[in-house]
This record gives structure tokens, sequence and C-alpha cells, in this order.
């Protein structure tokens, strides 16, 4: 049974019997003995009407078959009450009327009956004024914060747990330094931000940079979700909020950090409950609260978002998020550090190199580095290794990547050859083209949705794209399928992905990057923000049918051309792409260095034959 439930039960119990007891105690008892005087004592007992004379202390009872009849009252001692009944003519013993002394004491029994409407009461009493008391507690408690205080001398996170963002460790060491020491900014005039927002996609890092602020600067830290300000009752988000700020003036110096604050500072005006709406009322709070601070207030307010491009003018302006912090994806340097910084602890093996890990993972963001690295570790122990080798490490890319493998899956020899013939077409228009990635890996083993994939390996990190790598990246995405025409004269849904691909990238490259020979250096389509849906973004057309025209046109243009540049490529290398979806049928999986050894193999050699799945 449930306490709740078991606690329910006992207190309606307690009340069913503090009733009964209570009606009993005001019920009638039995006729108690008729209470007469001495001397009518002494003359029932002449006449036989008593049989047996009780004496307790001043009180005589008589009793017939112990049926208490009469009393009456007699001073003195026993033996004075013995000489006055044998001179009134009464005979005591066996042979007369029997004679009892009481040895005195309290009838507990008595009183016990008397006390148990009492303490049920009481009980009942106790038990309405506890859960009385409970629900107030908890009606007092609702508008208190929900921020979870964690002591200075318990954080146990720094600077030197957060990698690939060294740039943000600059920005945020300057909030370290005042609050270990506030003076030297306060003699020169500074005043150091009110608010710091760290801006970045998810699994950057922003709620472990706000915590290694805390750690570094030995201050007390509140969090809180942007969501636990907000509830179905009109004025509990403002109320927390005013606590909290309250228990944060009152622990100074500290950082408060509020993470996904776009559940609260969203645009003032998208919802539809106007100036009423309770989120928007917690929003007013939070800026009043961060602008009623005064110089001498040593309590930093740190927040995290993904999407700062919803958030209200008002909660950005100076004087309240003063300063605009970026964490985004690491670079290769990053990527190395923040691999070095999971796997301390971990026992990598000889042949692990983690630079070769972080060339291979570009676009990771530190929460799949250290998803990528727990994965490796679970992936050794299955293996039954002491050690994480580089298989285990390049197996848990492709399981980040990709999805687990399904070797369980079973296809047909035909399937099995229209994908080895469509990943090698991939692979083999990668490689001859200038301005295409490495191919560092192909493979037919399922994983996830993905019934083959192959893997490139881009030189180094990019952050600008020619159109030569956009029009070489169109080719090798419809390879696949010009394989699949090359080598069945026929075409499977395997290229759905690919195609999809392929035409948003060649409308990007018409319509947003100015790609387009015809149309020239302008962009087509206007991204409106619609404040009743949330600032949700929306294409707008601002062109012209015949613009719409010429854009399809374009797009087709670049798809068609991309698709018979890839045709070309294989029709010309068709026996090489017939040399790597063998080995590939017969091994699933090709590594770079095999590929590379495939391309250079002479067509006329004795080794072309595949070599048996091992």
């Amino acid at each position: 049974m449930k306490p709740k439930l078991w606690q329910g039960s006992l207190f309606y119990l307690l009340l069913l019997v503090a009733i009964i007891a209570l009606v009993f105690s005001f019920l009638p008892l039995s006729k108690g003995p008729e209470e007469v005087d001495f001397y009518a004592f002494i003359d029932q007992a002449k006449q036989g009407q008593i049989d047996t004379i009780q004496q307790d202390g001043n009180i005589l009872i008589g009793l017939k078959s112990d049926e208490k009849l009469i009393k009456a009252s007699f001073v003195g001692s026993t033996k004075e009450l013995m000489d006055t009944l044998k001179e009134a003519g009464i005979t005591l013993g066996e042979s007369g009327v029997k004679f009892d002394v009481k040895t005195g004491g309290f009838d507990w029994g008595g009183i016990l009956i008397s006390f148990i409407p009492l303490v049920l009461f009481g009980a009942l009493l106790f038990f309405l004024f506890r859960s009385a008391r409970g629900a107030n507690t908890q009606a007092f408690n609702f508008a208190k914060s929900r921020a979870r205080l964690s002591a200075s001398n318990k954080s146990t996170i720094t600077f030197s747990d957060v990698a690939g963002v060294d740039e943000a460790k600059g920005e945020l060491q300057e909030i370290v330094e005042f609050l270990k020491s506030p003076q030297k900014f306060l003699t020169l005039g500074a005043r150091i931000p009110r608010g710091v927002l760290l801006v970045g996609p998810p699994g950057c890092g922003k709620t472990l940079m706000a915590k290694a602020v805390a750690g570094e600067a030995d201050a007390p830290f509140f969090s809180i979700s942007g969501s636990e300000f907000v509830e179905m009752f009109v004025g509990v988000g403002a109320s927390r909020v005013r606590d909290l700020f309250d228990q944060a003036k009152r622990n100074t110096p500290c950082i408060v950090f509020v993470d996904e604050i776009d559940a609260v500072g969203r645009h003032r005006g998208a919802g539809l409950g106007g100036g009423h709406d309770e989120r928007e009322q917690t929003l007013n709070q939070i800026l009043v609260e961060m602008d009623g601070f005064d110089s001498s207030t040593n309590v930093i307010v740190l927040a995290a978002t993904n999407r700062p491009d919803i958030l209200d003018p008002a909660l950005l302006r100076p004087g309240r998020f003063d300063r605009h912090v970026v964490i985004d994806q690491p670079d290769i340097n990053g990527r190395k550090a923040i691999l070095e910084i999971h796997a301390k602890g971990k026992p990598l093996g000889k042949d692990s190199d983690l630079e070769v890990i972080a060339k291979q993972t570009p676009g990771f963001s530190g929460a799949d580095l250290a998803n990528l690295i727990n994965e490796a570790a679970i992936l050794a122990a299955r293996r039954g290794r002491k050690d994480i080798g580089t298989k285990e490490l390049e197996d848990s890319i492709d399981r980040v990547i990709a999805g687990p493998e399904k070797k369980g899956r079973r296809i047909s020899q035909k399937e099995k050859e229209i994908t080895a013939y469509h990943e090698s077409g991939h692979a083999l228009a990668a490689k001859m083209l200038p301005n295409a990635d490495p191919v560092h890996k192909i493979s037919i083993v399922a994983r996830g949705m993905m019934g083959g994939w192959t893997r490139f390996l881009p030189k180094e990190d990019r952050h600008l794209w020619t159109r030569s790598q956009f029009k070489d990246m169109l080719v090798v995405s419809l390879a696949g399928r010009a394989a699949e025409e090359i080598a069945f004269n026929e075409v499977t849904t395997g290229a759905q992905n690919d195609l999809e691909q392929a035409t948003n990238t060649a409308r990007k490259m018409v319509t947003e990057y100015g790609m387009s020979d015809k149309l020239g250096p302008r962009t087509f389509g206007r991204r409106e923000e619609l404040v009743f849906l949330g600032r949700e973004i929306h294409e707008q057309r601002n062109y012209s049918e015949k613009i719409a025209m010429k854009i399809d046109e374009e797009v087709y243009a670049l798809i068609q051309h991309a698709y018979d540049a890839a045709k070309e490529i294989l029709v010309e290398n068709k026996e090489r792409l017939k040399l790597i979806a063998e080995r590939l049928i017969a091994k699933e999986t090709i590594e770079e260095a095999e590929f590379e050894s495939l391309l250079k193999e002479p067509l006329s050699s004795p080794q072309l034959e595949a070599t048996p799945a091992s």
C-alpha cells in the first residue's frame, strides 16, 4: 500500500472511532447504586436485602448477587465500622453478611474509558492541523524559485575542463576576474556586464561553460531552466523571478544561470494573450530585475540559448545582456582537445591517434565527441578488449553518424549488387573530381536508415564554399544513381536522399548564393518572421512567375549537367567501377588504403578476382 493511501485510510478510521467514542460518552450509562444515609443502610442490612457490604475508603456499598444496590457514607476506621455493625445486630461472616474491604487505588479501567474519546478527538485534531499546515506550506512554496544552488566549494568544473572555445573563455575570463576582485574594476569606473548571453548550437558546451565560470570564480551558482518559471497560474512566473533574484542578492557575489532562456524570453506580442500572457509577465519581471541591480551588486546573470533570433530586443539591449558570447562548433584543434578531455581515465590503445579521429569528425559538437568516446569504450568492452583501439574509435564515428550496424538484415544478392554499384559510383566519381573530398570508407553494411554509405574525409575545415566545390558535390551525389543505370540499365529508390540533397544544393546555389550565370548575383525569396507564430521563419516570393520559371530552369540545368558528368566519368571507368563493386560485394567494407590500391591496380591483372569475405 502506498504511504499516502495508508495515511488517508488511517485518518478516516480515526475519524470514525472518534465519532463513535463521542457518541457513547454522551449516552447515559447503566443506573448506579442509590445513595442513602448510614441508618437506612443499616436497616436494609438487617432486613436481609444486602448480602455483602464493601468498604471503599469512606464509602459503603451494599451488594446482592454482585449487583450494587445502595451506598452510604461512613467516617471511621474498619474496626469502628465492624463494631458499629455488630452493635446494630448484624451478623458478619459466612453465616451472615459478608464484609469486604477494598485496598484502595484508582479505577484505571474507568479512567481509560473516560479518556479514550478525548485521546481520539485530539488525534483527529492533530491530523487536521498537520494536513492544513502541509497544504499551506505547499501553497506558500508554489511561488518560490525552483533554482538549484551549487555551493562554491562544490563546483569542480573549471576552464581546464572546457576545450575548443578559447575565444569564449577569453571573453568570460573578465567575468571571473570581476567576481574575484571587483574593486580593481570599480576604482577605474568600469562596470562589468550585468548579463552574458551564451549563443550556439545544441551540444557545444554552453551549460558547461557557465559552470566553469562559477568554478573559476569560486562563487555560488544558481541554475534554473527557462521553462521552470512558467506555470498555469498567472503571476507565479514573475513571483519566482523575484524570489530568484532576492536569493542571489543575499548570496553575492554569485552567478545566476538561466538555461534555454528562449522559453520565457521570446519576442513580446508573439502570443495571443496580449499583455496578460503569463510568459510575457515573467519576461517583464526579468527585465525589471536585471535593470534593478546597482553597481555594487556582484550578481552576474548568464543565459544560454540556441535561438537568439527570437529573443525580445529589450532583453538583448545594453544594460541587460550586454555581452553575447558565441560558442560554436569546434575546429580540428578544438575537437582534438575535447577528445583528449573525454579520453582522460580511459585506456587508449597504442594505435589510437586522436588527431586522426579529430580530422574524421568535422561538424561534430562537444556532445557528439563525448558520445563518440563513450561509444568506443562500450564497443571495446563488448569485444573483450582491455583498451580502446583505432577500430573502436572509427566504428563509433560511423555509429554516431549513421546509427548501429544492422548485420542481421537479410537482403537478396541482387539488392546487394545494386547497393555495391551505387556506393562505388559515389566513391569513384569523388576520386576523379578535383574539388571533391577524399574517400575514407565505403560500406554496404546497413546502418540506421541507410542500406549503404560512403564516408568522405575533408582535408581541412571549411567556412567558405566555391561554385566549383558545389558542382563537384552535385556530381558525387548523383553518381550513385548514374552507376545503377550504367550497370543494370535501371534505376531504384535508393537514390532518393541523394536526389533531395542535390536539389536543395542546386536551389540554394541559384536563390541564395547568386551562383547562376543567367540570373546574376542576387537572391530570390524573402525570409519573413511571423510574430504571431513565435517568430518562425516563412519564405515569401518576391519575384515574378517569369523569374520563377528561370529559377526552375537553372536548377534543372545544374542537376542535369551534374548527372551527365557523373555518367561520363563512370562510363569511362566502367571496368574500374566493376572492380570496386565486386570487391565491395565480397568484403562489404573497404577502407581508404584498399580503395586507393584498387585504383592503382592494372585492369589486366589476374588479381582482379574478388577476394572471399573474411
